[in-house]
């Protein structure tokens, strides 16, 4: 499970962009998960997919 409080930045596959966590565009998840514990981090720039993460304790 990834929390977004890892504080990793991410690397967006589509555009080379380098984003932080807290920088990304939330977006619901695809699926069966739940939004309210789970949320797609997107890139700001271009809009790709960087992760999926755990966000339920938030």
């Amino acid at each position: 499970m990834t929390s977004i409080t890892d504080g990793e930045s991410l690397t967006c596959e589509h555009c080379g962009a380098t984003v932080d966590p807290a920088d990304a565009t939330r977006s619901k998840t695809m699926g069966d998960l739940d939004p309210t514990k789970w949320q797609t981090l997107c890139c700001p720039t271009c809009g790709g997919r960087l992760k999926t993460v755990y966000v339920g304790d938030e």
